[in-house]
């Protein structure tokens, strides 16, 4: 039993922990360079943002929004 979790630990240590570990070494060389994943997920959310609201202005304008309080039935 103890060869079971010892191998749980050695996936979660050694190879799944593996780019988190490389991200710290890297942040002691660049800042910039190890917080590249962050810059990414910013740059991916406020394209998603700014999609939406492109599409929200989009509907809004041809008049097909329905924006009567009774629109959803939990709303009565």
């Amino acid at each position: 039993m103890t060869a079971f979790f010892e191998g749980i630990q050695y996936l979660f240590v050694n190879i799944l922990f593996a780019p988190l570990d490389f991200l710290r070494r890297l942040e002691l060389i660049t800042w910039f360079g190890a917080n590249t994943i962050n810059w990414i997920f910013m740059i991916i959310c406020s394209a998603a943002i700014v999609y939406w609201i492109k599409q929200l202005r989009i509907f809004d304008a041809a008049g097909t929004e329905n924006q009567d309080t009774t629109a959803h039935s939990f709303l009565k």
